[in-house]
């Protein structure tokens, strides 16, 4: 019904920033909010940043004031930026939306497929 598909994830050293991309394809009506998720090896998934339909945005503490996440709307991507990247934000990250389909106009959760990132110290 509807597909994330990300992109930008890769190898990059401590201090050194990448651009993550999600774009959703489909039987999209409308999306609320979307976020970016990451999930470290032997760690839960977390929110990283979420961002609402009118444009309010959600940050981790931890990556406050280093990320920021936007959406283009008329493109049905999300985007975040990620700057002065540490060692500890190593992990797979995952797009997420809140997704109203043209079929039944209900509000269904999906998931990207994950990109990696990997910063090196």
């Amino acid at each position: 019904q509807v597909q994330l598909a990300e992109s930008g994830g890769g190898l990059v050293q401590a201090g050194g920033s990448l651009r993550l991309s999600c774009a959703a394809s489909g039987v999209i009506f409308s999306i609320n909010a979307m976020g970016w998720y990451r999930q470290a090896p032997g760690k839960q998934r977390e929110l990283v940043a979420v961002i609402h339909e009118g444009g309010s945005t959600n940050y981790a503490d931890s990556v406050k004031g280093r990320f920021t996440i936007s959406r283009d709307n008329a493109k049905n991507t999300v985007y975040l930026q990620m700057n002065n990247l540490k060692p500890e934000d190593t992990a797979v990250y995952y797009c997420n939306a809140g997704v109203v389909v043209t079929t039944t106009l209900g509000e269904y959760d999906f998931w990207g497929q994950g990109t990696q990132v990997t910063v090196s110290s």
